[in-house]
């Protein structure tokens, strides 16, 4: 004998009804088989409905009560030949005039008791089911109906009725015994209680009903048929790459339908695994699909991780009180108050001072809860032993659960990690001495980064996504975004990682798709976005709560770098070739590290420094390893290293500044790089990152540009620079007569730092230059007379961009 239930979905129409009597009338040719069915999917919260509806007075439950009627006879029509509809219909409007008259008197008393909702409800299942055994025998499949109510006994906690399973299993037994029909249809989620009155298994209960029917009945197997091809590692709903279980014990399968998973309702593994009856759970739109075998015991090659579940809507109980240390006898009595209102615990854990109690239950009962248990202590309360229950909504528990966690070092703490990395914060963890579940409380609206945040971990040994929000389309954020659509496969191939731009923002346009925009039309999709407001932007990337996120800043925009701080604080990664934030006041750099430190999130700016050079890094690791910063010597203007390469005197000094912007070699005000105010930057960023808390003012800038080259605007400039020809042809040859070259260099000394032009001979390192070069000279405990040096070029848009690319790939 088998055992297979179908639920709501499977026969919510005609055309699912048709796949489920190709399965049932499969299954009877190849054993004896019971078919337990649900109400067609939505029913039963129609008749919830119109029971509340009529209880409220509103007789609008009778247009209500038309939709369901007029449903089922639509399905008897569209299912059965026109010459076997008549009694059928007869039966379904048979039924539904009963429907009506309970209706009547629910409208006629104001009131809908528990028992009465009962008796509502159990109409689905048994139109349902009387459907299907209609349609098998008129398509010449005999099949009988065996209503469920009399073979399975309860007692009268109705709408979550508790199974006498020593009656239930003789009435079934017995049955079974004298059973002769192969195929028996019955309606699930009902049964009575002892003195007759309908009641039911919870939502959900089909399922329990096929259990029920397979352990009292021996049955070989109980196959339960929904809409997804199994149990899944997580919810797919949550997350995309979520993929089906193909074999689970049956404690695993209880903890994750007992935490969320809702293929399988929590009491159904029960009576099966009493009996060792192996679970199939099938879907019914894909029946080739191998599914999920729940069965005894985990299998020795499977993964540590079985599954991943969460339940929302969860309220978090406190009590507390110094009132509650070493007295026995609270925590019992804060349980029996919460079991008096037959409100149910889902979570508990308990500080080792024994200063307070925490306990998980559903947000609907939070406010009855706080009721039963303030008057519980009412006494303690009003002497000041034990604080007022306090409830904290908002939040869901999330689970990882799997046989292979037993004794299996190192699972929670990649866990915690994980979720506190991506800024989710634990309010409260549960794991049993089995260590076959660990259980997290957080809040709502973190759930679905937070269980794909561990789904990539535990299950997506493929990749990992990073999503990344880039704020600056000009020539950087341009070449950014030319080298990521060029390397995206690349990543995704050989290093695991999915890199998607989910946002993208100029001063004029911000687009967004938590799908990834398209990289080779990204200019459309910004040009289709709404108008950029950095306020409206910060605060759709925060809101988006999107795991491994980053932020990416290749502006020169102060108001954006005013962002970071919020950015870090919500656990969102930045990467800033902007030099603002770290060039700002002292006080900013230092919080901006400090935060990074605080919430284990990257804040990287190795473009700050040397464009794609490796500057700030090599600086950092030198300190991390126990080296000590003697003196820095330095070339960092790509720009005016560029311009004093070509400048020579043959073509004015203006022409060679303005070829240099227009390479993409300057700043937007090519002032900030010839006036130094650019290398005073780098050198202060520099001189900070040995430990020295320097402000600009601190910075010696010896300017060698006339005072009328930096007054008024871009435009100005450059006539002013025509102007001057004469001063910069007596620069050049004054050093060319010395045979030197002019070098605009930057140093750092004894915890002072200082810039300015210097004619540099052949002997020193700052001397062969070419092009665009930047220069390094690290002078330390370890490299005292021969420095460490660091060369290469030092700007362009490109080598830039690459090193904008570098941090965000070492952000996570």
């Amino acid at each position: 004998m088998q055992v297979l239930k179908f639920g709501g979905s499977s026969v919510a129409n005609p055309e699912n009804m048709n796949k489920v009597i190709s399965i049932a009338t499969a299954a009877a040719k190849k054993d004896t088989s019971l078919v337990v069915v649900s109400a067609l999917g939505g029913i039963t919260d129609m008749l919830l409905n119109c029971g509340n509806l009529a209880a409220g007075g509103q007789d609008d439950y009778r247009s209500l009560l038309q939709t369901i009627e007029q449903r089922h006879l639509e399905m008897v029509k569209a299912l059965l030949p026109v010459a076997s509809q008549s009694s059928t219909l007869s039966k379904v409007m048979q039924q539904c005039n009963r429907l009506e008259e309970i209706c009547q008197g629910i409208f006629s008393l104001r009131e809908c008791s528990p028992r009465t909702r009962d008796s509502l409800v159990s109409f689905g299942e048994i139109l349902s089911s009387q459907i299907l055994v209609a349609t098998l025998n008129a398509r010449g499949t005999n099949a009988v109906w065996k209503d469920s109510r009399e073979l399975i006994v309860t007692d009268a906690a109705y709408g979550y009725a508790a199974v006498d399973f020593a009656t239930t299993n003789d009435n079934i037994w017995h049955w079974c015994v004298s059973l002769k029909d192969t195929l028996v249809v019955l309606p699930g989620f009902i049964a009575t209680e002892k003195n007759g009155s309908t009641t039911t298994l919870g939502r959900g209960g089909s399922d329990y009903t096929g259990a029920i029917l397979a352990a009292a009945a021996n049955a070989a197997t109980l196959e339960i048929w929904t809409d997804v091809s199994g149990m899944m590692t997580a919810d797919p709903r949550l997350v995309a790459n979520a993929r089906a279980i193909p074999h689970i014990s049956y404690q695993e399968a209880m903890e994750l339908s007992h935490f969320g998973a809702k293929v399988i309702y929590p009491p159904t593994i029960q009576p099966v695994m009493a009996k060792n009856i192996p679970v199939w759970v099938k879907n019914t739109f894909a029946p080739t699909d191998y599914g999920t075998l729940i069965e005894n015991g985990a299998r020795e090659k499977d993964s540590i991780i079985r599954g991943i579940s969460s339940i929302n809507h969860i309220a978090v109980l406190s009590l507390e009180g110094s009132g509650m240390v070493g007295i026995p006898g609270f925590s019992k009595r804060f349980f029996e108050a919460l079991s008096s209102k037959r409100i149910n615990v889902i979570l508990i854990t308990q500080s080792s001072s024994e200063h307070s109690i925490c306990v998980a239950v559903e947000a609907s009962a939070a406010e009855q809860a706080k009721r039963a248990t303030d008057e519980a202590f009412a006494v303690e309360i009003q002497n000041g032993q034990v604080d007022a229950l306090q409830v904290e909504t908002g939040h869901s528990i999330i689970a990882l659960v799997g046989d292979h966690m037993k004794n299996h070092t190192g699972t929670s703490g990649k866990m915690f990690s994980a979720l506190g990395k991506n800024g989710v914060n634990i309010r409260a963890i549960a794991q049993g001495s089995s260590e076959r579940n660990i259980s997290s409380v957080i809040y709502a609206k973190d759930v679905k980064k937070a269980v794909n945040v561990l789904h990539e971990e535990f299950f997506e040994a493929s990749y990992k996504q990073i999503n990344l929000f880039l704020c600056g389309t000009g020539n950087v954020g341009e070449k950014l975004l030319a080298q990521l659509l060029q390397q995206q496969a690349y990543l995704q191939e050989h290093l695991q990682l999915q890199l998607r731009v989910v946002g993208i923002a100029n001063s004029k346009k911000m687009a967004f798709n938590d799908e990834g925009i398209d990289l080779q039309n990204w200019q459309a999709a910004l040009e289709q976005g709404a108008v950029m407001d950095m306020t409206a932007y910060t605060s759709a990337i925060i809101g988006r709560n999107l795991r491994n996120s980053v932020f990416a800043d290749v502006t020169a925009n102060s108001a954006i770098a005013e962002q970071y701080a919020g950015f870090l604080e919500h656990s969102i990664a930045v990467v800033a070739c902007n030099k603002v934030a770290c060039s700002s006041d002292y006080a900013y750099y230092k919080k901006l590290k400090e935060l990074s430190r605080e919430y284990g999130t990257s804040f990287l700016y190795e473009t700050n420094v040397g464009a794609g050079l490796p500057v700030i890094g090599t600086l950092n690791d030198l300190l991390r390893s126990g080296d000590r910063i003697m003196r820095i010597e330095a070339v960092l203007s790509g720009t005016l290293n560029y311009v004093f390469n070509q400048y020579t005197g043959k073509e004015s000094f203006a022409s060679v500044v303005r070829r240099a912007q227009q390479e993409g070699y300057t700043e937007p005000d090519p002032r900030l790089d010839l006036g130094g105010t650019d290398v005073l930057r780098k050198i202060m960023i520099l001189s900070r990152e040995t430990g020295i808390a320097m402000e600009a003012g601190d910075v010696s800038n010896n300017v060698f540009m006339p005072p009328s080259c930096l007054q008024g605007t871009v435009g100005d400039f450059y006539a002013a620079l025509e102007k001057e020809e004469p001063f910069f042809k007596t620069l050049y040859a004054s050093a060319a007569a010395a045979g030197k070259k002019l070098r605009f260099v930057a140093s750092f000394h004894d915890g002072k730092a200082r810039v300015g032009l210097e004619q540099i001979g052949p002997e020193h390192d700052l001397y062969h230059l070419y092009g665009k070069d930047n220069v390094v000279l690290f002078y330390t405990n370890r490299y005292t007379e021969q420095p460490l040096v660091i060369k290469g070029a030092g700007a362009g848009a490109d080598v830039t961009a690459s090193g904008v690319f570098a941090d965000i790939m070492r952000s996570f």
